[in-house]
């Protein structure tokens, strides 16, 4: 009997696996590529780099693989519960008959749009002149107060105290505290940093000035650092009276901020670093400072007491050059006292803010030279032939006012004249006698 139910061409039996590769067939050619967005769950990472997780939404859920040549180009670590959109193909895994998205590329949902607007702006700016070199300028060498801009509870707030007690616990640093993530970021971080530019520009009594800037946050997507691409918190920084150093999220991430700021630095501790050089490196050279400026002093003061030993040597026997030669001393030690209190006061000026100790060792090392000089005059003192007459010896002249110190050039009747400590007499040879 005819059954009209009954096909007359018998029902095709797939094997599974057969039946497997053509649903992954028909997959490829409906639907591949694909580019998905959903939230990340049960992510891992296998030994071998690959990685395997799934996306979900409200609707639905899919598994994933990413195998470790896609895995290496990522820019971010993926965690479970972050929104992301991926692009790979979808087929089916074999061996367990499980649909599965192979993920050839994978970013943070809403990135690409971001940085779309950042490379806008930033091509904007650039074309305006903001990042150019020579408008960068040079830190300074010791800043005598450094402004900090970054959030009170940031991580990033303890690095940089931490960074500047360790190098430089003796500049004062000042907080102007402001939000670095969210929609009212770059409003706060303008008015903290409009507040450090008054603050710079008229320092009250008192207060500290601030030398240098640092704005800092810590590492987070593109998103989180989204208030450092903010346009007119870029032409803020631009204004900076001062040199001011961007220290924004890792080593990798870059914000428009950091094109603007005079140096960037790939840490907020590293920001901190470029602005405080090790208090012990200036110590050091304060050290070999001093050494240097004590060694050319004991130089020029040796040069100077040569020079008085010379004079002394120069004034030989009694004559009207005595009182001459006498002025000549006095002058010359008159410019060494001058010259001595040039030289402390000049280096001084150079040394007193940095070695607070350096005077008192300085007027000690100028006592002691002033004593050596009195000793000097002293002994030149001793030198002076009136304290020989004033023992009862007396000095001959003849009438040519020449001294005479031998008796062959005293013959007899010989006007001569016998000068002694209170004044002269004349005598007249009347009997030489030789010894």
């Amino acid at each position: 009997m005819f059954d009209p139910y009954q096909s007359s061409a018998s029902p095709t039996v797939w094997s599974v696996g057969a039946l497997c590769r053509a649903v992954a067939d028909a997959l490829e050619a409906r639907f591949n590529p694909v580019t998905v967005r959903g939230e990340i769950t049960g992510f891992s990472r296998a030994a071998s780099g690959h990685c395997y997780f799934s996306i979900k939404d409200t609707a639905g859920q899919i598994r994933c693989a990413m195998f470790r040549r896609a895995a290496s180009s990522l820019a971010f670590t993926p965690r479970d519960g972050e929104l992301v959109e991926l692009r790979g193909r979808l087929g089916v895994y074999e061996q367990r008959g499980d649909l599965q998205l192979i993920v050839e590329s994978l970013q943070r949902a809403g990135q690409g749009a971001l940085f779309e607007q950042f490379l806008r702006l930033k091509a904007q700016l650039e074309g305006e002149g903001l990042f150019d070199a020579d408008r960068k300028r040079p830190l300074p060498v010791m800043p005598r107060g450094i402004g900090l801009v970054t959030s009170p509870g940031a991580a990033a707030l303890h690095d940089v105290a931490t960074a500047l007690q360790r190098r430089v616990p003796h500049i004062p640093v000042v907080l102007a505290p402001a939000m670095v993530q969210g929609a009212a970021a770059p409003a706060s971080l303008v008015a903290a940093l409009e507040q450090l530019y008054a603050r710079a520009l008229h320092p009250r009594a008192g207060e500290p000035p601030i030398d240098v800037i640092l704005l800092v946050r810590g590492g987070g997507s593109m998103e989180d650092l989204w208030a450092f691409n903010d346009e007119l918190l870029a032409r803020t920084v631009v204004r900076s009276p001062v040199p001011l150093v961007s220290g924004v999220g890792h080593e990798t991430d870059f914000t428009i901020a950091d094109f603007c700021a005079d140096l960037r630095a790939p840490t907020p501790t590293a920001a901190a670093e470029l602005v405080a050089q090790p208090r012990d490196a200036w110590l050091a050279a304060l050290d070999q400072l001093e050494s240097r400026v004590q060694g050319g002093m004991d130089r020029w003061l040796d040069r100077q007491g040569q020079r008085l030993d010379l004079a002394a040597q120069r004034l030989g026997r009694p004559s009207g050059n005595l009182a001459q030669q006498r002025l000549r001393c006095e002058r010359l030690g008159q410019q060494l006292r001058h010259a001595v209190l040039l030289q402390v006061q000049q280096h001084t000026q150079v040394l007193g803010a940095q070695q607070a100790n350096l005077m008192p060792m300085l007027q000690r090392q100028l006592q002691q030279r002033r004593q050596h000089l009195t000793q000097l005059a002293h002994r030149l003192e001793l030198l002076d032939p009136r304290r020989v007459l004033q023992r009862g010896y007396s000095l001959l002249t003849d009438s040519s006012g020449r001294a005479v110190t031998r008796v062959v050039d005293a013959p007899v009747g010989a006007a001569l004249k016998a000068h002694l400590s209170d004044g002269s007499v004349d005598v007249t040879v009347t009997q030489p006698k030789l010894l």
